[in-house]
Parts: structure tokens; sequence; C-alpha cells
């Protein structure tokens, strides 16, 4: 009894282009424009042998398609067995097959899979195999390779041959033996093999080598295909040359070949690591318009593309993009999301991913965790970091040491020293995730940050007892703590121990030992605290002498001062400024730590420190120091002073922004400042609508200043 289903299609034709140099599978479909045919397609399975498949009336029509490799790499029995063996098989009866009407069509970038026949019924494929694995098995070199070969069971020829180059391991060998076929011309060289080789080669890691093959194809003449460019490319890709990744889509892309899933996939990976946003951008919206559904790969490259540049914009695009087909993020995605989120500065919205991911029904993996821990610590976020800390204990969730690790660093940040001292103590239990390097960092900056000096201390001896490796970066944070208590014998011992442990000294424990001379009472312990510095940087020490010596000229400090910060990193140089101005203040160098603050300016270290616009001007002082503060301010008033000496025209109002501290043990930048405002008698007061912001109307610092002016030359004292 034959069943039989049928449905009626709508079989559109895109109009070609006008322009016959660009790819057809770059334009967009007129809705308007494309001719349509309706015809009737019937599938029946029947019992009956001689039943004839129905003929396609569009096939003549069709265009002929490059074959993908699973094609060209169809079952050898067609070939290699007998004529009464194939007749066996083809006699055997065919199974029905259903198509869904209400199924997508498939995507014109799909390649063509198909499962591949059994070859038990050929004994020469059987006898091939077992040769190729004596291939295998022989020694791995050149000339016992090629003497096995002379063994060859049979005649090689086209199909034989593809047998054994498909059986064949590692690259090495098959390379030795396409070489081998190439070199006796036992029969022409097709694309199929070229495009096995390339495969084995792109496993290895051999791009010069499949470039190599590339050209030699386009000498011969050989035609490469899809498969043929997608190797090269997937493999340029792997191994970052990217460069030759993009030339060789260019290629393909001048031959109008049709790029499948991963060779998208891969040319817009490519794009986003150079830098080619706009490039990216453009390959998918045309990618998309010739009807490729982009995957989950490809999502994964954007967001990670604009992830790493901060782009939040970008992020929302991805999200968009995703929501307009329909395709909904998995794990891998919405942990580049949220990284992303993270990298661009978004906490809120790597929330709100966290919780869609918990919504779907997927279970976070260690990555996901870590990366919304790092979140939630940077941001200070108490709530959801506790939050985050009982879900993980409650669910079950997987740990793994970087999580563990990660979890540490977030309390730290936050300053939840019970939390962080209970995991530590989960982690000495363990058998799998005992406490590391930076395991006893993260407590040491707990200890640190509160001023527990003894239990840092303890967790100092601790370290070398079980044979943990201390860091530079568990230095900085002893001596940091060490230096707040003024405990300065301990905080020597500790550097010499750090030295005597081939501890290098960087930029940050520099700054470190900087900020502790600043907070040094006597001459006594300022010569040890700044021995310990000159080990590390004996410029740096140099510098504070000579800003000590009142006769030091201003040209002589600017151009010592040019010196250190060339030698000191991007990002440690800003910090370098503030403790040298908080040294200056200490000694009463008031002068001099106003030279230090025009310098910083002149060279670019507080890009943001004045801002000015019709109704409001405004001094941020969230980047510097007390002592830096407090000098930008009386600056600033002694500028104000001369303005109003001029009789020029002032804004409505005026505001000093602090900022607000959301670590648990800030020092307090804010009330120090406010304390110093006081002092000086200057009307400015707490906004009501901003923390950490201190406001005047121009009314109140207008009576202020010309009070001052009398007594007043450039700074307000």
């Amino acid at each position: 009894m034959a069943a039989t289903f049928s449905t009626a299609l709508d079989v559109h034709f895109a109009v070609s282009q006008s322009d016959p140099k660009r790819p057809i599978f770059f334009t967009k479909r007129l809705k308007h424009q494309n001719p349509s045919q309706r015809f009737r397609i019937s599938c029946k399975s029947s019992k009956s042998s001689s039943s004839k498949p129905q003929q396609n009336p569009l096939e003549e029509q069709s265009p002929k398609k490059t074959q993908s490799l699973s094609e060209q790499l169809q079952p050898l029995s067609t070939t290699t067995l007998p004529k009464k063996d194939q007749a066996a098989l083809l006699s055997s009866n065919p199974k029905s097959t259903w198509v869904n009407p209400s199924k997508p069509k498939r995507s014109v970038l799909s390649l063509q899979r198909q499962k591949r026949s059994p070859h038990a019924y050929n004994p020469q494929l059987r006898e091939l195999k077992l040769f190729a694995k004596k291939l295998n098995d022989c020694e791995n070199n050149e000339g016992a390779f090629l003497s096995f070969l002379e063994q060859f069971p049979h005649q090689p020829n086209r199909e034989n041959s593809l047998l054994i180059l498909n059986s064949l391991k590692p690259w090495q060998k098959a390379y030795l033996f396409f070489n081998w076929l190439k070199t006796n011309n036992f029969f022409p060289m097709e694309t199929i093999f070229y495009n096995v080789m390339m495969k084995y080669l792109r496993l290895g890691g051999q791009f010069e080598v499949i470039e190599e093959l590339a050209n030699e194809m386009v000498s011969n003449e050989i035609p490469l295909d899809n498969i043929t460019y997608s190797t090269i490319i997937s493999c340029a890709r792997r191994c970052y040359h990217f460069d030759k990744a993009v030339e060789w889509f260019e290629r393909m892309y001048r031959t109008g070949l049709m790029p499948d899933e991963v060779t998208y996939s891969a040319i817009l990976d490519v794009y986003a690591k150079l830098g080619k946003v706009e490039e990216v951008i453009s390959l998918y919206e045309r990618g998309v318009a010739s009807s490729w559904k982009p995957d989950m790969v490809t999502f994964s490259v954007l967001a990670k593309m604009f992830g790493v540049a901060g782009d939040y914009e970008g992020i929302k695009y991805v999200l968009q993009e995703m929501k307009s087909v329909e395709v909904r993020p998995n794990l891998v995605v919405y942990n580049t999301l949220i990284e992303a989120m993270g990298r661009a500065g978004k906490p809120g919205f790597a929330r709100n991913l966290f919780e869609d991911l918990i919504e779907s029904g997927l279970t976070p993996n260690e990555k996901t965790l870590s990366a919304i821990a790092k979140i939630y610590g940077k941001a200070r976020w108490e709530k959801d970091a506790l939050k985050l800390w009982e879900e993980m204990k409650s669910k079950n969730w997987p740990v793994d040491f970087i999580l563990y690790n990660t979890l540490l660093t977030m309390f730290a940040d936050i300053g939840l020293v019970e939390e962080a001292e209970q995991l530590f103590i989960d982690m000495k239990r363990s058998e799998n995730f005992k406490p590391d390097s930076w395991s006893y960092t993260a407590m040491l900056n707990i200890y640190a940050s509160g001023g527990n000096v003894d239990k840092a201390m303890e967790l100092f001896e601790e370290m070398f007892e079980v044979g943990v490796e201390l860091n530079v970066m568990g230095t900085t944070c002893l001596i940091q703590c060490l230096g707040k208590t003024r405990r300065i014998d301990e905080l020597v011992r500790a550097f010499t121990v750090s030295i005597q442990q081939e501890i290098e000294p960087d930029d940050r424990l520099c700054g470190c030992l900087l900020s502790v001379v600043s907070l040094c009472d006597n001459r006594e312990d300022i010569d040890k605290v700044l021995a310990c510095l000159h080990q590390a940087n004996p410029r740096l020490v140099e510098f504070v002498e000579l800003i000590e010596d009142e006769k030091s000229s201003l040209d002589t400090v600017k151009e010592e001062f040019r010196r250190v910060l060339s030698d000191t990193k991007d990002d440690a140089r800003r910090p370098f400024c503030n403790c040298l101005i908080d040294i200056c203040r200490s000694k009463n160098l008031h002068e001099r730590a106003h030279d230090l603050l025009y310098l910083g300016t002149l060279y670019g270290l507080y890009p943001r420190l004045h801002n000015r616009t019709a109704d409001e001007w405004s001094l941020n002082v969230r980047t510097l120091s007390v002592g830096a503060a407090k000098t930008a301010l009386e600056e600033w008033m002694g500028t104000l002073a001369k303005i109003v000496k001029r009789g020029e025209a002032l804004p409505e109002l005026f505001s000093a922004q602090t900022g607000t501290g959301t670590h648990k043990f800030a020092q307090g930048l804010s009330n120090s400042f406010g304390s110093h405002l006081k002092e000086l008698g200057a009307p400015f007061k707490n906004s009501e609508d901003k923390v950490g912001c201190f406001v005047a109307t121009r009314e109140d610092l207008l009576l202020w200043l010309q009070s001052k002016i009398p007594s007043s030359s450039t700074v307000i004292s």
C-alpha cells in the first residue's frame, strides 16, 4: 500500500543583479520583483522496487551547484563494488520520506550533510582499511612510511586512494601519502583530495602548507570550491593569520561562491579581532539580507567585539538582532554578553541578563558566576553579592578554583569580612580547592582595608608555614596595612622578606611606599621607608629629596618630574603625583604642593579637574588624594578670587564633587574635604540632591571671596 503526501509550494526566483561583478549572495530580495511559480511535490513510499521516482519539473532549470565535502565523499561502494553487488544494493526497499510543510525551507547557506552508507559489503574496503591501519601503526619517519607504501594491496586509483587518505593519522603521514600520489601520477588529482588534505593540515595548524596547496591548485587549474575556501579561511583564523583570512575571503567573494555558516562566522570573528567594526556590521547585514540565519557563534562574536570596546550601544544592537531573528541566547552567548556588559561599565544590565538566564531555565556555569561576581565586586553591590553567594550554596551551582578566588576578591572589594573568612575556611577544608597565592592575597586585602593588622600578619606568617608563594600584590596589601597603623619596623621586615622571596616591586608597591612616607610622623620612620623605596625605585627617592629642598627651582622640578613619569606606567602616574603632593603637605611645603598640582595638570594627569557651563562651574576631585584635593580646592579659590578682582562675570552655581566611597573601609575623601572647607570658611554646603557634592551660590561665594581679596595673592588659605 503506497502512502502519498503532497503539498503546494511557492518557489521564488531572485532577480539577477545589474552589476555582474557583485556576488549574488549579498543582494536583498525585492518583494514585488520576484516571479513565482507554484507546483506540487509528492512523496510516496511503495513496496514495489520498480516504482520510478517522480521527476522534478524544475530540475532542468536549476543551475549546477558546487558539491559539498559530504557529497564529494559519497560512499565508495557505488564505484568499488562489483556490478552484481551494486544491483543488490539498489534493489533494496527505500525508506519512506515525510516532508513537513510547516518547516521553514533550508537556508541557502546550509551545507548538505548526508549519512554515509556502510562499506561492509565490499571485501576490498576491509582490506584497504587494514592496510591504512598498518600505515598508521608504522614508524613515524619518511623512509619507513614510503617503503611500506610499496605494499599497496591494489593499483592506486581515485577511490581506494581517497579511502586511504581519509584514514591516515597524524597529518604528517597523510601529507606524505598525498605527495606520494602526486609524485607517481597514478591519476589526475582532483579538488576533493586537496580538500581532505587541507582538513588534516588545519587540525595540525599548518596554514603555510595549506596556502601552498591552494596556490598549487590555482597554478594547476584545479578548481577551489566552497569547502576549499572555508578550510583556508578557518585555518588562517585559528592560526591568527587574520590578514590572510581576509585576503582569501575576498578572493572567494570575487569568485561568487556562497560562504557557508562556518565561513561566515569565522570571517566575522576575524574582522572583529582586527577591530574592523564597520566591516563586521556590513558583512553581517549583507549576510542576513541574503537569507543567512546567524547562529549562536555569530552573536557571541558580535557581543565579544562590542564588549571589548565597551560599546554599550553595540551590545544593545546584538540583543535586538537576536530578538529579530528569534534566537534565544544559549549559555555561551549569555556569558559573553554578561562579560561585555561588565567591560562596558553597565552592572545593572549585566544583572538583568543574569536574571534572564536563570528564568530561561539555564544553569549558570563557573564562567558565568565568575563574571557576575567580578561585576558585583567592582560595583560594590553588597546585597547582590550576598544574594549570589546564598544562591550558589542553596542551588549547588558548579564551582572551580577561579570562581572561589573571584568570590574572595568580590568580598574583599565590598568589605564582607565574615563571608570571606567562611569561604576561606571552606577552601582550606576542601580537597580540590586549597587556597593559593591569590586566595591569601584577597584575604590580606580584606584585613589591610579594614586595618586589622594582627590578622594580616597572622596570615602572612601562615603563608610561609604552608608553603604558599608570596606575590607583589600581597606584599602591597600588607605594607599598606602596616603603614596605616604606623608599624614601620614590621613594614620594613615584610618588605625585606618579599625581596628575599625574589618579589620584584612594581609601580603599585612603590606608590604604596610613597603614601606611607606621607603618613610618617618623624624623620626616622621616613628614612626607613625611603630606604625600602630606594631598593625598588632609586630615581623616585631622589625626586622626593629634590622637592623637599626649597632651593630647587620649578624648572628643575619640572624636568625631573617628567623623567619620573616617563619611567612609570600610565595607571600609576596620577597616584604617584597624588602621593608626592601629600608628602609636601605633610611637611608644610604648600607652595611645592601647588607646583606639583600644576605639573600634574600640565602632563595630563587630571584631565577632568575643572568643568564650566553657562550656569555652573565645578571642581571634580574624585581621583585625587586628600592632600591633592585640598590643594586643588585652594588653587581654585585663588583663581576665582582673581576673577572677582577683575570684575568678570560668574555663573549662578559652584560645585565641588568628591564622590562617595562605596567600599565599607573607604577613607572618606568627602569627610576630609568637607572639614577643609570649614577650615577655610568657604560657603559650600552638602548638596541635597547628590551625595559627595558641595555647592555654593554665586552671591555667597562672591561675598566670601571679596572678604578674602585684600589678603589673598594666588592662594586662599
